[in-house]
């Protein structure tokens, strides 16, 4: 059984910053892209950033310049630094992991953690 933790959410004001954990734990033989996933209230879930198990990484064009993903492949946790917080980056953040069990590959999800950006 896999399992991811997240944690780091919280209230920042505006211009402030967040750091996001997601540790997956259980029989992982191993993880290929981790991503964190946001969904804000009455919208639809979209996707934040990505890393690959290389290091190569993506972002959504709202975020360049202002979220940092990285990964500790050691410690099977992705992070995902927010700095310049804005009210629009309010939502609810899930973290997931490509991860192969034995012979089987398939997406795990984190059960989410709300971030709020509000004065």
């Amino acid at each position: 059984q896999v399992q991811l933790v997240e944690s780091g959410g919280g209230l920042v004001q505006p211009g402030g910053s967040l750091r996001l954990s997601c540790a997956a734990s259980g029989s992982i033989s191993s993880i290929n892209v981790m991503g964190w996933h946001r969904q804000a209230p009455g919208k639809q879930r979209e996707l934040v950033a990505t890393i690959t198990s290389g290091g190569s990484t993506h972002y959504a064009d709202s975020v360049k310049g202002r979220f940092t993903i990285s990964r500790d492949n050691a410690k099977n946790t992705v992070y995902l630094q927010m700095n310049s917080l804005k009210p629009e980056d309010t939502a609810v953040y899930y973290c997931n992991m490509n991860i192969r069990v034995n012979y089987l590959r398939r997406d795990y999800w984190g059960q989410g953690t709300q971030v709020t950006v509000s004065s």
